[in-house]
């Protein structure tokens, strides 16, 4: 087994062996459902094996999860802060262990999975401080000696569903602020990236222990669909936060929206850059790189779609398949690697099936398109020239392909970026403030995040995050994003001793 060979041995100082229970329950660590293999995408070899939950696993959780939040909604906020700043020391501790897990087990280039630990440390930074500041309002009442307000109150438990691209970022958005509102959090990390379910889970748990906290505060699983359904139809859970395909989001918010709970949804996303005619040509080019060929395009926020000036395009491909050219492809643990591999076999096949399709709707490959012949999920990335209106580019392909596309005029751009059904990021070039202003504006992009001047990856927990369309409506992270996993409550006082009615009815 993988978990033997040498450099695996830092997965010890993560509390992981050559099989592990996958199943953080009531305080302890059991998992009586089928045994998986965790595999490394660059040879597809076993690391280690995890044991899955099963729908008991899941029932004595949740059970113990719903007596755990009678608790922690108790708990005042900053003292639910302290935890929480307790959890990010935690992870500080383990920065560069966990970053090499989710490398190791994700495929992201180390830089990245240590820049993916960095952003849940970043999270507990903010919830930290957001424990002191979940603010209700005082709203001025109509009627004499009334006072009107807001109050915010826990919600109770929230469900979190995580993907494979980033299988610890997400629950950081997610988890941080969840805990600092009063909730609980139940977690459901993705089925291929079992170790950093486990991994993250243990430092969390070991925070809460330490605290004399009920570890039932927060719950994992390591599980399939089976878990990821129980979730969404558990009555017990207000709010269910996912991330994924847009397909099975859907399914999703419909179970959840049948019991009238409440779903935070972050789909796929199907991102443009346009370059306009006076960008900065340098900046962009880098820019486009990084946007298409991070994490071997598997973000949501990948650019996908890449709009040229028609002044331009020569110019900008030229320069782009020439960087294109540099990019070293390899282990994501090695230095100077900036593409790894797909995460799965699985990923491999579709991105071949994908070139073909898109050749069959006119699409000419200018560069890279092929698998590579290895045991790992290598492929090269590609650059695809094609008609905005070809069906392929309305979808999602999870994997480095760019659509390259000509434009002559602004509204035209924002017409091309704007037709397809997602709408999560998008950017454009370009040092004309009546271009930005109306790139930002109504009649501009239609997406959740709008840039200019930046890719259209890499956003900052700050603000909220998340799209519009089929890319759920959801936010998460910074901003007002806490709002979503708290129930609010308007409330009006009476201290008088007279009962006037609003908009001045008289009853008797």
């Amino acid at each position: 087994m993988g978990f033997a060979r040498k450099e695996y041995e830092f997965l010890k100082e993560l509390g992981l062996g050559p099989r592990n229970p996958g199943c953080f329950v009531h305080g302890g660590w059991r998992g009586s459902g089928p045994t998986v293999s965790s595999v490394n995408p660059v040879n597809n070899q076993t690391i280690a094996e995890v044991m899955e939950a099963s729908i008991q696993d899941y029932e004595d959780g949740m059970q113990a999860c719903n007596e755990a939040a009678k608790l922690w909604m108790q708990v005042p906020a900053p003292k639910r802060g302290e935890i929480v700043r307790q959890i990010g020391d935690a992870l500080r501790a383990k920065l560069q262990h966990l970053g090499r897990l989710v490398s190791l087990e994700m495929g992201k280039i180390l830089p990245e999975g240590i820049g993916e630990v960095q952003e849940i440390i970043d999270m507990c930074d903010y919830a930290v401080g957001l424990s002191r500041q979940l603010n209700g309002s005082i709203i001025p009442s109509e009627r004499p000696n009334h006072v009107m307000m807001e109050m915010w109150n826990p919600l109770g438990i929230v469900g979190v569903i995580t993907a494979f691209n980033f299988p610890c970022a997400v629950l950081g958005w997610n988890a941080c602020i969840a805990l600092v509102c009063g909730n609980c959090v139940v977690w459901k990390g993705a089925p291929t990236t079992p170790l950093i379910t486990i991994a993250m889970t243990e430092i969390v748990a070991e925070v809460l222990e330490k605290n004399n906290l009920p570890g039932a505060i927060f719950t994992a699983f390591c599980g399939g669909a089976e878990i990821g359904q129980a979730i969404a139809k558990d009555t017990r859970i207000p709010l269910v936060s996912f991330t994924g395909s847009t397909k099975v989001g859907l399914m999703v918010q419909q179970t959840v929206s049948e019991r009238f709970g409440k779903c935070l949804l972050e789909l796929s996303g199907n991102n443009a850059i346009v370059i306009m005619d006076d960008a900065d040509i340098p900046l962009a080019v880098r820019s486009v790189l990084f946007a298409a060929v991070g994490t071997a395009g598997q973000r949501c926020t990948t650019c996908r779609r890449l709009l040229l000036h028609d002044s331009i395009y020569d110019s900008v491909l030229e320069q782009l398949i020439g960087v294109y050219k540099q990019v070293k492809m390899g282990d994501p643990l090695e230095k100077g690697t900036l593409l790894g591999p797909l995460h799965t076999h699985a990923s491999k096949e579709k991105f071949e099936k994908g070139m073909d399709i898109i050749k069959s709707q006119g699409g000419k490959i200018l560069h890279g398109g092929s698998a590579i012949g290895s045991e790992g999920n290598f492929v090269q990335p590609a650059i695809v020239e094609i008609s905005p209106n070809a069906d392929v580019v309305k979808e999602e392909l999870f994997g480095p392909v760019l659509y390259v596309m000509k434009f002559q005029t602004l509204n035209e751009a924002i017409e091309i970026n704007n037709s397809v059904p997602q709408g999560l990021s998008s950017s454009i070039f370009t040092r004309k403030p009546e271009v930005i202003f109306k790139w930002l504006g109504p009649h501009g992009s239609d997406c959740g995040i709008v840039n200019v001047n930046i890719p259209t990856n890499g956003a900052e927990i700050g603000g909220a995050f998340g799209g519009e369309k089929a890319t759920g409506g959801g936010r998460e992270a910074g901003s007002d994003s806490w709002k979503q996993y708290m129930r609010r409550s308007t409330c009006t006082i009476n201290y008088g001793s007279e009962l006037p009615l609003a908009q001045g009815i008289n009853f008797g």
